[in-house]
Formats: C-alpha cells, structure tokens, sequence
C-alpha cells in the first residue's frame, strides 16, 4: 500500500488521509481485498474478503489493482538494501511480505540487539515504509511475533499467539478453530500421535506439526541468501594526481569490458568517476540502447562530456563501473562478414543520445492491445521494449494520428463503400479484401463503444487503403454506422 501511495504522489494524485483505499487482486469468486491503508482498516475493511462485500460495508472504499510483481520485485531490491545489518538476508513474498535477516553474530556491530532493532525501523522510515520488527531463535518464531507479537519482540513467549502464527492457510486455521485450538500452546499441548494422523496428508506447508516444529526449532529453516549481482568495475590508480582522465579512459573500457565478457553480460549504464584530491568525487554517467562490451564504442559515449568534470586541485583515482548489466552472448552476425544492422542502429541511438541527450529521443515500443492506435507507445530508445508477438494480420505501414471520417457515395451490403468521398476527392473501389472485425476493449472502453469492421481497398488508380466501419444497424449503441479512413498502405 505504501508504494502505491508513493506512485500516486508522484503523478501528482495525493489522497486525503481519511479517505478509505485498499488494493484488489483476482480470486476464485472475484476480486478480493490485497491491502488497505489506515482509514479503511477503521472503517472493518478485512484483507482477503470479497471486495463486493467490502463495498457494502464502506460504500465509499476506493479500489485499485494491486501491482503483485512490482511489489515483488520492490521487496527483493529491499532484501538486498538490508544487507547493511548482515549478509543473509531474504525476501519472505511466500508467506507474507517481509524480510527475513539472520543476524548471528552480526548485532554487536549496531550496539546490542535493540538497538539494532530501532535502527532498522529508523532506517525504514526513512525510506517511508512503516515495520513491524522481532528477533527469535527461528525463522517461524519471528515470522510470528512480527505479526501477532508485541510491537519490536525480541525472544518473546509464542505460546499465546493464535494458530495463523505458524504461517497456515485460512483452512487450515479455521479447521484447528473448529476442533478448539485457538493458541499455539493449546496445539502443542496435543498428543503428537493424534495430529499426526489428522494431517497426514497435508502438505508440509500446511501441517500444523511441522510448522511447530519449524518455530520451535526442532527441524531447521536456514536462511539461503540469494547471490549478490555481480559488480562490474574498473580503477586506475595514478602516483600523481592529473586533470584530465582522457588518456585513461580507453583501458578502463577494455579492462571493464573483459570483466564484462568473462560474465557474458553487456554495459547498459556507465559512471565514470574521478576522486580528487580534497575528497570531493565527480562522475559522468551514459547509457546504450542495447547491451555492450565494446571498448571502443563505450570510450565514444563520454567523448565531449568529460569536460564537465570539475577537476579541482587534481584527481589520483579513476573509476569505471556498469550500474547495469545485462546478459550478452556471442553472436554470429553475418556469415559474410558483414555488420548487424540493429548494432548499428543502436550505436547510431548512442550517438544522438550523446549530443542530444536521452529525452530528445524517442522510439515506438509494442503494447499488447489489438485496438490500431494503442498498439504502440512512445518510449525512450534506451528503455526495454517488452516481447509481445507481432500482429499477424496486415497492417499498413502508415497510420493516420486520428483516423478520419469518410463521406460513402455508394455503398456495397455487408462490405465497403463502392465509393466515397476523402479530403473533397472521390475514390471508386475496384477490389476489396475484409471484414476484420476488432470489438472494444471493455476493460477500458466506455460503454456504448462500438465495434469496428475494417476493409483492405484499392481504388482504380490502385492506391490502397484501410478503412473501417463503425458500428452496425440496428446494434442498440446509436444511429447509422459512421466510415472512417485509418491509414495507407505503401
């Protein structure tokens, strides 16, 4: 919720504090509740229930779609922000987002384990995300007294915390409520024998003995840290300070492209950075359009720009790193010899990006729309271009920016116009080629929007064009169908 609160201010959209909002996701009967903020969670909005439901109980709850993989992908850049406590830590997005940090031997260095813990929390507010933080011996413990426990619990007693503590679903829970075991201590009391038996088929996550067991520590949940990415990075340490990197810059390129190369990744972003002398730093950052490791082409993308550096009294250390990296792999281009043209264009980009700077750049990327006009955006040419399968009908090489409505002369039943009238000149249709009927988009249209039945026509002097029609006779959704032209084949 806090990162949707954080786009929203972005776009300029801030929402009063007392105005209930919560985030939807899909579920088996419908949209239901993912997260709330502070008013709707006053106002009985429960994380889980149905939004119809929600909405009868708040009838003034805004709701938005919940960005799941953009959370995700958040919590995972946060898990490795929170290496600056240990080195093992992981994002929790199975259970509940969270982080998990294993701190063995690593609380000494913050002063103690609650002060360690008030940093953490500081540290979190500053980056504007509220926490709910505890420190036991397992994995389960904490992972429960986080969300059940006493606000900061450190090592605290588990025995009273209810049976959702031990990361079981809603079944599960409700199951154990009905038999009587509210609490963790009620369910350790049991007979092992017994439950056992109950949940023998249960999948482990879902088994209240191996959760307890998990929690107690009786089976082990060690925290697997995923791999930091690697760091591409090049230094050129000098005896004496200098004023200008120029003569040093063609082996930091070879030398990062080598490191580059051993990984079988490419530089997207650069930063070049010199340490002068009274401590002060000054960097230059670039960009590809694509990923890159040649030397020669990444020494090209600071020529002009390394007079910005501002050199002081001299600098004794130069530094070269790719902030981003992607894979690369060898290629064959041409079995001639012959150069890759989309290399081209993309050191072509390069350049202009280099005079011109990035904003004065733009390139159409895909989106997966089957409406003509929303199938392409404008993008900057260094950003990703998504992977969405090319159309497989034919589409003219020109598109009108709005298509334009035609005047039918004659008109031909079922088909298109035999012939009609476009910029005060007259077209007669010698051969046609259609329907192709593109319906609305009813998850963004207004209702009402009419469907359209597009036409391949050629004129008698053979020009070709695409034309549609809006709407059908008698289709409930206005009057007469209207013609309108969209664009021009070559």
């Amino acid at each position: 919720m806090e990162r949707w609160q954080k786009a929203q201010e972005a776009r300029g959209e801030v929402l009063p504090d007392d105005m209930a909002v919560a985030l939807s996701v899909e579920g088996a009967h419908g949209p239901v509740i993912h997260a709330v903020n502070r008013a709707a969670h006053l106002a009985g909005v429960t994380v889980g229930a149905r939004v119809a439901d929600m909405r009868a109980l708040c009838p003034g709850l805004t709701v938005a779609f919940a960005d799941t993989e953009g959370d995700r992908a958040a919590l995972h850049r946060l898990a490795l922000w929170a290496r600056r406590w240990c080195p093992w830590t992981v994002a929790d997005d199975r259970d509940g987002h969270g982080l998990i940090l294993d701190t063995t031997g690593s609380d000494h260095l913050c002063g103690g384990e609650e002060a360690m813990l008030a940093d953490m929390e500081a540290a979190l507010s500053a980056l504007g995300h509220s926490s709910r933080l505890a420190l036991a011996p397992t994995w389960g413990a904490a992972w429960a007294l986080a969300r059940f426990g006493p606000v900061r619990a450190i090592s605290a007693d588990t025995a009273a915390l209810p049976v959702a503590a031990l990361r079981l679903d809603g079944e599960t829970v409700l199951l154990l409520n009905r038999l009587g075991l509210r609490s963790i201590g009620r369910l350790a009391d049991l007979p092992r024998l017994s439950l056992a038996r109950r949940f023998a088929r249960a999948a482990p996550a879902q088994n209240p003995l191996i959760r307890l067991d998990q929690m107690t520590g009786q089976l082990p949940e060690p925290v697997s840290a995923p791999d930091a990415p690697p760091v591409f990075r090049a230094d050129a340490r000098l005896a004496e300070p200098i004023f200008d990197p120029t003569h040093h810059l063609p082996g930091l390129c070879a030398t990062l492209c080598a490191e580059l190369a051993k990984a079988g990744h490419g530089a997207r972003r650069l930063c070049l950075t010199v340490y002068r002398t009274d401590g002060e730093t000054s960097r230059i950052e670039a960009a590809c359009a694509r990923p890159s490791r040649d030397p020669g082409h990444l020494v090209f993308l600071f020529r002009d720009r390394l007079e910005r550096i501002n050199p002081g009294f001299g600098f004794d250390l130069i530094t070269l790193e790719a902030t981003a990296a992607e894979p690369l792999g060898t290629r064959q281009t041409d079995l001639a010899g012959g150069v890759d043209a989309g290399l081209e264009l993309s050191h072509l980009a390069d350049r202009l990006a280099a005079r011109f700077g990035r904003n004065a750049l733009t390139q159409l990327r895909p989106v997966a729309s089957h409406i003509p006009e929303r199938a392409e955006a404008r993008a900057a040419p260094l950003a990703a271009t998504p992977a969405i399968p090319p159309a497989k009908a034919e589409r003219p090489e020109r598109l009108l920016d709005h298509p334009e409505e035609i005047r039918v002369l004659y008109g031909v039943p079922e088909g298109p116009p035999a012939q009609f009238q476009w910029r005060r000149r007259s077209f007669r249709v010698a051969r046609y080629q259609g329907p192709e009927r593109i319906a609305p988009e009813w998850w963004q249209d207004k209702p009402g929007t009419r469907l359209r039945d597009y036409f391949k026509v050629e004129d008698e002097a053979g020009h070709r064009f695409w034309l549609y029609r809006e709407g059908l006779h008698d289709d409930g959704r206005g009057g007469d169908p209207r013609w309108f032209l969209h664009g021009m084949f070559a």
